[in-house]
C-alpha cells in the first residue's frame, strides 16, 4: 500500500432503474468522466515534434548533437557536480476538448549507466497564460552512482498560480484549467562519453474527474468467467527487506503488482539479474521491482510512472491511464492484459479484504461469472503467502474504492505483440 495522491463514460446517457422506481425516480447519472491519453511513438510521431539535438533512428529518440552541458549535483548523493551533455524533443500541443485538472506522464525508455532522462509538461491555461516546465520526473533505469547515475526521483515544491506537481501528478491550481498541453523530454549523457538513451514512447494522460464520491455498478463487459493466469506474489512476505527502498511490505504494493505483471509475460529479471537479492527470499523479483522504481524524493515504490518505465525498460510497453468503468477493464481482460489498479477504502467498504488503506496497488486478472472482480491483491487478508493473494471482490464494492479515489487509474503493461482492445472514441484513453 502506499500513500494515496491526490471519459466521455461509456453510459452517460444511461439511467439505472430499480424494480418498480418510476423514470421521474431514476437514479441521476454522474457527471461525465472526462480522459484522454495521448502518445508519441515511431518515427512520425516524433518527427512531429520539435527536436534540439536529438535524432530518430528506428522509431525512438537518440543522442544527436548536443545543444549544451548542465552540472547536476544529485540531492542523492555524494554533494559532487557531474557535468552532462544534453539535447532535447518538445512535442505538439495538445488540445483534449476539455480543460484538464490533473496530467500523469510516461515513458519507456532505456539509459545506460551515465544517462538518464527528464520529461517535463507544460501547457495553457483557461486564462490563456502559458505555464512554466513543470518536471514530472528524472528517471534512469540504473543506480551505479560510480558510473553517472542519478538517483531517479520526482521533483517537490514546484507550485506556483498555474499549478503544482503532487509526486507524479500535475494538478492545475484550484478552480482553473489547461486548456493544452505538451511534452518535453530532455536527454542526458555525461560529458565526454558516447552513451545515449533511448527514448521508444512518452504521452500522458489527461483528465477532468467529478466530484462523486461513489458510482453506479458499471454494465458488463462481457469477460465473466475469464481469468488470466497471473503468478501471485505477496507483500508481506517482503516486510523488513531492504530499508534503504523503504522496508517491503506494505511500502511494496505497486512494486509488487508490477512485478507480478512482468512475470506473467515472461519479462521479470533473470536469476542473474536478482543475485544480489536475499537467497532465502521466495521472491526476489519482488525486491528487484522495489529497487527499479523506487522514487527518492517521495521515499517510496509507489511513482506510478516509475513503474511503468521499470516495466518498458524490461521490453514491453507500458504506461498509466485512467479508466472510466469496469467495463473498460474487461475489453484488457478479454484482450488477455491484466491491468494494476490504484484503490484506497476503509476496511468496511471492500468487504473480505479485511483491511483499510489510504492507496493500494492491485493486479485485475480477471472476472467471475457474475462480473465480480478477480484480482491478485499483495497484501489479501494481510498474511505473508503467495497463496493468499489471488481474491475476489464484489463489482460495486470495488467500482466503488477505484473509479471515484484514484480516478480509475492503472497500469498497462503488455507486449508489443499483444494488441491493446479498441479505445473508444471520441475520448480516447488509451
Amino acid at each position: 500500500m502506499t500513500s494515496a495522491r491526490s471519459v466521455t463514460a461509456l453510459i452517460v446517457g444511461a439511467v439505472v432503474l430499480s424494480a418498480g422506481t418510476l423514470p421521474s425516480e431514476a437514479v441521476k447519472v454522474a457527471p461525465a468522466r472526462e480522459v484522454a491519453y495521448r502518445t508519441w511513438t515511431s518515427t512520425t510521431d516524433f518527427l512531429s515534434g520539435d527536436q534540439f539535438g536529438t535524432t530518430v533512428t528506428d522509431g525512438a529518440l537518440t543522442f544527436g548533437t548536443s545543444t549544451g552541458t548542465t552540472s547536476y549535483v544529485d540531492p542523492f548523493g555524494d554533494g559532487t557536480a557531474k557535468n552532462y551533455d544534453q539535447t532535447s524533443w518538445i512535442s505538439p500541443h495538445v488540445s483534449t476538448g476539455f480543460g484538464l485538472t490533473e496530467l500523469v506522464a510516461s515513458w519507456n525508455a532505456t539509459t545506460p549507466p551515465g544517462t538518464w532522462i527528464e520529461v517535463s509538461m507544460a501547457g495553457v491555461t483557461d486564462t490563456g497564460a502559458t505555464t512554466k516546465w513543470y518536471v514530472m520526473g528524472r528517471w534512469n533505469s540504473g543506480d551505479d552512482t560510480a558510473a553517472g547515475d542519478i538517483h531517479r526521483t520526482s521533483v517537490p515544491s514546484q507550485g506556483d498560480a498555474n499549478g503544482s506537481v503532487a509526486v507524479d501528478t500535475f494538478q492545475a491550481a484550484t478552480g482553473h484549467w489547461l486548456d493544452r498541453w505538451q511534452l518535453k523530454v530532455t536527454l542526458y549523457r555525461l560529458s565526454g562519453t558516447t552513451q545515449s538513451p533511448v527514448v521508444r514512447s512518452v504521452g500522458a494522460m489527461a483528465s477532468r474527474l467529478p466530484s462523486d464520491k461513489t458510482v453506479a455498478v458499471s454494465p458488463l463487459g462481457g469477460a465473466e468467467g475469464m481469468v488470466l493466469d497471473v503468478p501471485t506474489y505477496s507483500q508481506e512476505t517482503h516486510i523488513g527487506h531492504y530499508p534503504q527502498w523503504d522496508g517491503g511490505g506494505e511500502a511494496w504494493c505497486s512494486a509488487t503488482s508490477t512485478a507480478m505483471v512482468l512475470d506473467y509475460w515472461g519479462a521479470g529479471p533473470t536469476a542473474a539479474e536478482t543475485v544480489w537479492v536475499d537467497p532465502s527470499d521466495p521472491d526476489p523479483q519482488v525486491d528487484h521491482s522495489a529497487r527499479s522504481v523506487f522514487d527518492y524524493s517521495y521515499d517510496g515504490a509507489g511513482n506510478w510512472p516509475f513503474n511503468t518505465a521499470y516495466a518498458g525498460s524490461r521490453g514491453v510497453d507500458a504506461f498509466v491511464t485512467r479508466l472510466r468503468s469496469l467495463t473498460e477493464a474487461e475489453q484488457f481482460i478479454k484482450a488477455g492484459i491484466p491491468l494494476v489498479a490504484s484503490l484506497s477504502f476503509k476496511k468496511s467498504d471492500l468487504p473480505g479484504a479485511g483491511y483499510g488503506t489510504n492507496g493500494h496497488l492491485m493486479v485485475i486478472v480477471g472476472f467471475d461469472a457474475a462480473g465480480n472482480v478477480v484480482v491478485n491483491d499483495p497484501a489479501s487478508h494481510l498474511i505473508a503467502s503467495d497463496d493468499q493473494v489471488r481474491t475476489t471482490y464484489d463489482r460495486a464494492a470495488f467500482e466503488n474504492a477505484w473509479v471515484p479515489h484514484s480516478g480509475g487509474l492503472v497500469y498497462v503493461i503488455h507486449p508489443e505483440g499483444v494488441a491493446l482492445p479498441p479505445s473508444p472514441a471520441p475520448q480516447h484513453n488509451w
